[in-house]
């Protein structure tokens, strides 16, 4: 895993870089997305991984799962990829191109575990209060975790915001004992 890290890297950066050179950071995420989910997909793996077809056929290859219209960056890119037998490691090019797109919009990722499912209208008017108790823009992933009896507990990086009937609980234990 760590070898895929390195390798997905170098091609993550250079392509944020056009990306936000370009303007399209919206668009090569959206690209990267559709190539990663591509490239999990157990036939296209067994294509790409296969040594018989050439870099310039593996390209052809993925570029007409997209649909054909791919030409310009987007083109070069997959070339690219595929003369350095790199295709399989987009699903990590695209998470490095998602976190270096986050940190530039001011975006930091939450886990948000609840003990009950959330709806989008909670979810909505969840949003803007943690923001505001994180000081950051969010991006929201929920979590159900029944043991937390009510309530919600959110994580952004190193940073805990518990209103969950467990942490109070927890809390009053802590309080009582000492």
């Amino acid at each position: 895993m760590a070898e895929l890290v390195t390798i997905a890297r170098p091609y993550a950066e250079a392509v944020f870089r056009l990306a936000k050179e370009k303007g399209a950071l919206a668009a090569w995420s959206g690209h990267l997305a559709t190539l990663a989910a591509y490239a999990q997909n157990a036939d296209v793996k067994d294509c790409i991984a296969n040594p018989g077809p050439t870099a310039a056929q593996k390209a052809d290859i993925v570029k007409s799962l997209l649909g054909g219209g791919v030409d310009g960056d987007l083109a070069n890119f997959i070339q690219i990829l595929a003369t350095n037998d790199r295709l399989l490691v987009l699903p990590e090019i695209a998470d490095f191109f998602e976190a270096l797109k986050s940190e530039e919009e001011g975006v930091k990722d939450a886990v948000v575990y609840s003990a009950f499912p959330l709806d989008d209208k909670q979810r909505s008017e969840l949003l803007p209060t943690l923001e505001a108790h994180f000081k950051s823009k969010l991006s929201l992933e929920i979590q159900v975790q029944p043991e937390l009896i009510g309530g919600i507990k959110a994580v952004v990086g190193d940073q805990m915001f518990d209103v969950s009937v467990r942490g109070k609980l927890e809390a009053m234990a802590t309080a009582l004992r000492n």
